[in-house]
């Protein structure tokens, strides 16, 4: 199972304005290097022709050396690979997994709150400057914002936008699992979460899954068996959880406690 490439599939399911397709084809939406050159690869055959020219002229303007050195990396899909090579352009020298997207024409995404401000005027005054962004401005700040800013995105109504917060190259693992937990994000975030076999490498991303209500029931299925003692313990009490994961985590305390 490869990584989830959240924003790769809404443009792969046609979800995607040209306003934005053209952004991205600009390389002025800047997700993660992997789901960045995949987009562009994809727009090269869009029905719109200067979206086309404009994503075959992004990529020309990708360092030679960098793009072979990209491509020779592990997580690289085949196919995507294939296609460079049937150009010419043989994977070498391979790079570090960075996460920084190959070509960055996104203009920088600044706060405007005072400085001094409480950590609780900052946050108002974040949310006050993302309300007045317009759609692309929001897509922007999801890729390239601040913290802050990626807090509030991942739970704007609008999936693409959570979904571009999920692509951000800045995303840390901290921030993934305090994603994990939240009960006010769409089901579809924490189903991308928990469909990436590295974040769920981290235990803390497993339990904040495992009980969080809005998780899809196979998948907190799934993760319970991974629980600690302690937390199944505590889970098979958790009256927030759904009834079923509840009753399975308290078959699993007792089964675990007779072989004692």
């Amino acid at each position: 199972m490869t990584a989830p490439t959240p924003l790769l599939d809404f443009f792969k399911r046609g979800e995607v304005t040209r306003e934005v397709r053209l952004l991205a084809a600009q390389g002025a939406l800047a997700p993660k290097a992997l789901e960045q050159l995949s987009i562009l690869v994809l727009l090269l055959e869009d029905s719109d022709e200067v979206i086309r020219k404009t994503a075959d002229e992004t990529i020309s303007k990708i360092p030679e050396a960098a793009l072979k050195s990209f491509l020779a990396r592990s997580d690289i899909p085949a196919a995507l690979r294939e296609y460079f090579m049937i150009r010419g352009i043989q994977p070498a020298d391979p790079a570090r997994d960075s996460e920084s997207p190959l070509v960055d024409n996104a203009p920088e995404v600044e706060e405007e709150a005072a400085e001094g401000a409480t950590e609780e005027e900052r946050r108002l005054s974040v949310t006050q400057q993302l309300n007045k962004m317009g759609f692309t401005q929001r897509l922007r700040a999801a890729a390239k914002g601040s913290r802050e800013m990626r807090a509030i995105l991942i739970r704007d109504a609008n999936k693409m936008i959570a979904a571009t917060v999920l692509s951000s190259p800045k995303l840390s693992e901290q921030e993934v699992e305090t994603f994990s937990r939240m009960t006010n994000v769409g089901e579809e975030v924490l189903r991308i979460i928990g469909n990436n076999r590295a974040w769920i490498k981290n235990y803390g991303v497993v339990l904040g899954l495992t009980k969080n209500p809005k998780t899809p029931l196979a998948m907190s299925l799934n993760f319970m068996s991974r629980l600690n003692d302690r937390d199944l313990n505590m889970l098979s009490n958790d009256r927030n959880v759904p009834e079923p994961l509840r009753v399975a985590a308290r078959k699993k305390v007792v089964s675990s406690t007779s072989k004692k």
